[in-house]
């Protein structure tokens, strides 16, 4: 059974969660299109944008193994990520809760 873990992505300074919106659809459509391994990894998308030491932030589930790979993405396009727990696992069953959207591959 495959366990995911939380990744947040965290926005700009003063960034509109309008703007880091924009900034995300284009990071995932980059990575849809050049690093489809790591998309296929991303399980879900929390449903909402929340803020996270005062910016806006979005969380996504990703595969545990693949965490890594999809964070130095993340990092290489300029995308700020909160540091990851790696002893706070889900599993699929607590990924699909109706606060998280999953994303069809």
């Amino acid at each position: 059974m495959s366990e995911y873990l939380c990744l947040t992505l965290i926005a700009e300074a003063g960034e509109t969660e309008s703007a880091f919106k924009a900034r995300l659809t284009a990071f995932w459509s980059h990575v849809i299109r050049t690093l489809p391994d790591r998309y296929e990894a991303v399980y879900a998308e929390a449903k909402h944008f929340d803020v996270t030491n005062g910016r806006v932030s979005r969380q996504y589930m990703v595969e545990s193994d693949a965490t890594t790979a999809v964070t130095e993405a993340l990092t290489q396009q300029g995308i700020t990520t909160a540091p990851v727990d790696t002893d706070d696992v889900y599993t699929k069953y607590e990924a699909s809760g109706s606060e998280w959207f999953q994303i069809d591959h």
